[in-house]
C-alpha cells in the first residue's frame, strides 16, 4: 500500500495530476480545493495517498492531509458514495466543513457537492453522523501538511512509553484533560473563536464529567450551532 508520495509536479490535468518520483510517475486523483492548493509544474509536491482497487482498475487518490484522508476512507463506507463522490464531498467542503456538516445534519451542505443527490446526501448524514466526532478528534492529532520526503508507506505510530503506575483519580484528571485539549482543537479546526469553544467544552464537561473526545466535540457542536 502507497500511504505517501513526495516528489516533482510534472503534470496538472482537470482532476489528476502526474508526480515525478525518481523517473517513476504516478497518476494521483485529487479534489478541486487540493488542485487548487498544489504548487506549479516542476515543484516538489507531497500528498498522503489511498490505493482503491477494482477489477479491472488501481487509482491512487492524494490528500494533504492524514485527517482529510481520514475523511475520505469515511466517506466511501456509505453506500453509494465511491472515491470520486467522496472526493467531490471533499472538494465542495473540505474536512472541516463536511465535518460540520455531518455532525449538524447539515445533508444541503453535503448536496452541494456536484453528483450528490438529496436521498444520498441524506444517507450521508444518517450513517455518519456517529462516527464523525471521533474522526474530528482523531484530526486534531492528525492535521498537518504532507511533507516533500522520498515515497514512503506512511510510518506506524511509535510504542507509547509504558505509564508509570499512579492513582487512578490522576489518571481520569489527566484523560479528562487531554479529551478537553483534542476538542478545542477539533473545534478550533471548524473555525469557532477560543472564548466560545472553551465556553462549551466546560458546559458539557460539567453535565458529562466522564466524556470522551468525541461526545465533547459532538455535544459542543450542538451548543455552538446557531439556534433556529
Amino acid at each position: 500500500m502507497i500511504g505517501k508520495i513526495s516528489g516533482r509536479l510534472d503534470w496538472r490535468g482537470a482532476d489528476h495530476v502526474l508526480i515525478d518520483v525518481r523517473g517513476v510517475g504516478y497518476i494521483v486523483h485529487v479534489s478541486d480545493r487540493t488542485l487548487a492548493s498544489l504548487p506549479g509544474v516542476g515543484e516538489a509536491v507531497a500528498l498522503y495517498t489511498e490505493l482503491v482497487v477494482r477489477e479491472d482498475l488501481l487509482q491512487l487518490f492524494g490528500f494533504p492531509t492524514m485527517a482529510e484522508k481520514e475523511w475520505h476512507k469515511l466517506l466511501t463506507t456509505v453506500q453509494g458514495v465511491g472515491a470520486k463522490a467522496a472526493m467531490a464531498i471533499l472538494g465542495t467542503l473540505g474536512p472541516e466543513g463536511a465535518a460540520r456538516a455531518i455532525t449538524l445534519g447539515d445533508a444541503r451542505a453535503i448536496q452541494s457537492a456536484p453528483g450528490v443527490g438529496p436521498k444520498l446526501a441524506q444517507r450521508v448524514i444518517l450513517e455518519l453522523k456517529s462516527k464523525a466526532p471521533a474522526i474530528m478528534a482523531m484530526g486534531a492529532s492528525l492535521a498537518g501538511v504532507a511533507s516533500t520526503d522520498d515515497v514512503v508507506i506512511e510510518p506506524a505510530a511509535p510504542a507509547p512509553a509504558p505509564k508509570k503506575p499512579g492513582k487512578a483519580v490522576a489518571s481520569a484528571a489527566q484523560n479528562r484533560a487531554s479529551a478537553s485539549a483534542d476538542a478545542l482543537s477539533a473545534l478550533a479546526n471548524l473555525g469557532y473563536g477560543p472564548s466560545d469553544a472553551a465556553q462549551a467544552v466546560a458546559q458539557v464537561m460539567g453535565d458529562q464529567p466522564e466524556a470522551d473526545t468525541a461526545t465533547l466535540i459532538r455535544a459542543a457542536l450542538k451548543l455552538l450551532a446557531p439556534k433556529a
